[in-house]
């Protein structure tokens, strides 16, 4: 095991469910639900695999207006957003990946300001060697591209690069990449199947440096 690599949104910080909240208040607003059976395609990758703005305009049957819409939702889930502090067990994980002399690196399907802007507040941008975001890429996750470009700037394989994800499409990215997975599910994706994880943990509370050598090893 040579390196660590880590998903952002869901995995570092809670992300994901401000979001999800703000586009349910969206389709509420118009009269629809959003079940997470639903949205849940999209969480990990992009809006190609599910686009939440053309489902609701098939429910309403009518085009919408989204500037106003957009600027709502991405306000109020911004706002929670900056309120959160990292998930259980980031920091510490990082410390001691640290004193290992373990690099870490962050790859994520969400452009690069969005993403250090928050690691930077959160006083974590420091801990990774690097990131790889939706800007350095053709294709985001489940594609491995991600991950393949963590691993190659870190100058490591991607096999002996252990990959923490929430995300059955991070999973399914790790995966193709050739990166054994530990998933941590969240609120959003915790009904989700993940076959083929290397491991999974409720926390990465529960993860230790030893611990990932011994399951590296194994």
């Amino acid at each position: 095991m040579d390196a660590l690599l880590f998903d952002f949104d869901g995995l570092i910080l809670d992300t994901e469910v401000p979001v999800f909240e703000a586009w349910q208040a969206n389709y509420q607003a118009h009269g629809h639900d959003l079940p997470l059976e639903t949205y849940i395609q999209c969480v990990g990758s992009d809006f190609a695999r599910f686009d939440p703005k053309m489902h609701l305009e098939s429910l309403t049957g009518d085009s919408i207006d989204w500037t106003e819409w957009d600027q709502r939702r991405e306000s109020e889930a911004l706002a929670k957003v900056e309120a959160l502090a990292p998930m259980p067990g980031v920091v510490e994980l990082l410390d001691e990946a640290k004193r290992s002399g373990l690099p870490c690196a962050v790859a994520s399907s969400s452009p690069r300001s969005w993403v250090e802007r928050h690691l930077d507040r959160l006083g974590l941008l420091g801990s990774f060697e690097l990131t790889r975001c939706l800007d350095d890429v053709e294709q985001p996750k489940p594609s491995p591209e991600l991950f393949l470009a963590a691993a190659a700037g870190l100058g490591v394989a991607p096999e002996k690069a252990v990959v923490f994800e929430d995300s059955l499409n991070g999973l399914k990215a790790a995966q193709a990449a050739g990166s054994p997975c530990v998933v941590v599910p969240n609120q959003v994706t915790r009904l989700l199947e993940f076959p083929g994880a290397t491991r999974i943990v409720p926390s990465l509370s529960r993860v230790n440096v030893e611990d990932l050598r011994t399951l590296f090893a194994s």
